[in-house]
């Protein structure tokens, strides 16, 4: 799934192409996760923003197109409408190119709200900040992390300490800070190295484009780099980078993990 990076990745990439267009036409998926693209039509595209794994484009009308990519969403400004078999939705510009939507497997979703008002999309309302956000220090996230008796890593997927991290990023900076995915509480020590260490590997993946594995594709088309320099996220069995034991996989709430038995104590 497209996490923080990849979607601030495609973010830049649209806003200079999108921002200042009309929508002067706008097809659907029937189902009604994407249904709601249609209600854009007619609008003007102010500008394109990101919140989490959201993209938010604001229109001139005090409202938002909401796109959540799912695990295989795409987005893209081809020169012409999209036939495809996963075209789930698209919207013609008033310069003759179109922003369309692909999703294979159909787990994205599309909405239009008022500006700011996000009480129907839960997961967006509830947001933690930013790892980018002041409001994202040690002390908050301690704090966070304590208010519940969950793994840690499980909270951190939850988006509500913080915003965007998804499966890999939540391996790398666990692993980077030498905190144990499983465990169910933290100390202030291991909290202030587990923010800086979301801070840092968030912002190394926008350096690198995002992390292609499979199905991510940025809004050019092209693939991301960030996979080239993951230190732990699917290197079950390969020598830690910092104490050369295998690194283990082990599934922690559904979701299989990569850590360090060694170094990953806290």
């Amino acid at each position: 799934m497209p996490e923080l990076p990849e979607v601030e990745t495609i973010r830049a990439q649209l806003d200079p192409v999108i921002s200042g267009r009309s929508i002067v036409r706008a097809t659907s998926h029937p189902s009604g996760k994407f249904s709601p693209a249609i209600e854009a039509n007619g609008a003007l595209i102010e500008q394109v923003r990101r919140r989490g794994k959201y993209l938010l484009i604001d229109l001139d009308d005090d409202r938002e197109l909401i796109i959540h990519l799912g695990m295989t969403g795409v987005l893209s400004v081809p020169n012409n409408a999209d036939d495809g078999a996963y075209v789930r939705a698209q919207w013609e510009l008033d310069d003759g190119r179109w922003l369309v939507f692909n999703d294979v497997r159909r787990f994205g979703r599309i909405r239009v709200v008022t500006a700011g008002d996000y009480s129907t999309i839960a997961t967006l309302r509830n947001l933690g900040p930013e790892p980018s956000d002041p409001a994202f220090t040690a002390a908050h996230l301690h704090q966070a992390l304590n208010k519940s008796s969950r793994r840690l890593k499980t909270q951190l997927l939850s988006q509500r300490p913080v915003a965007g991290l998804g499966n890999i990023y939540a391996d790398e900076a666990l692993w980077l800070a030498k905190v144990r995915p499983t465990a169910r509480s933290i100390t202030k020590p291991a909290a202030a190295r587990l923010r800086d260490a979301c801070v840092k590997v968030i912002a190394s993946a926008i350096d690198n484009g995002g992390t292609t594995l499979r199905d991510y594709r940025d809004a050019e088309g092209g693939s991301g780099s960030n996979q080239f320099y993951l230190r732990c996220y699917g290197r079950s069995g390969e020598p830690c980078e910092r104490c050369a034991t295998p690194l283990r996989a082990m599934v922690v709430d559904a979701r299989t993990t990569t850590w360090c038995a060694v170094c990953q104590k806290s």
